[in-house]
């Protein structure tokens, strides 16, 4: 595989419900096995919102609406030599859940909500900022309700 020649930009759709916030057990790599949002690519024509809402129930079967986003996080991945591998420009966008149970799909091996001592709790079985992420998201969630 070739070097990257430019970031990619990409989407993570971060939903609370209940005190708790949707993770899944990554697929594919990058993040392969490890616990983070429901997200990939942005595809041609479609804005960051409209991809959160896509991927979120492309992997979860999760139906939500109004999508806000929450901010945008570089993710650099180097391999063994030093050469960069990845660069995927993530765009953290909060969706309020409207229907649907956490069922994995897609590139998802598992999907299910935690709780805030339950994402504490996962150290290096989830994806880099997961914990961050989801403060963040409780704290986005309680202003719009």
């Amino acid at each position: 595989m070739s070097a990257p020649t430019r970031p990619i930009p990409a989407v993570l759709a971060v939903v609370v419900r209940d005190g708790e916030v949707l993770l899944v057990r990554r697929a594919n790599p990058p993040d392969q096995g490890l616990w983070g949002f429901p997200g990939g690519r942005m595809e041609m024509g479609e804005t960051h919102l409209e991809a959160a809402l896509r991927e979120l129930s492309e992997e979860t079967g999760i139906v939500a609406d109004t999508p806000r986003l929450i901010t945008a996080l570089d993710f650099i991945q180097h391999d063994a030599a030093g050469t960069l591998a990845h660069h995927f420009v993530m765009i953290a966008v909060l969706c309020r859940w409207r229907a649907g149970e956490a069922v994995a799909a897609d590139d998802a091996l598992e999907a299910r909500w935690f709780s805030r001592a339950e994402i504490a709790g996962l150290g290096d079985s989830a994806s880099l900022k997961v914990e961050w992420l989801s403060e963040a998201a409780f704290s986005f969630a309680t202003e719009t309700t």
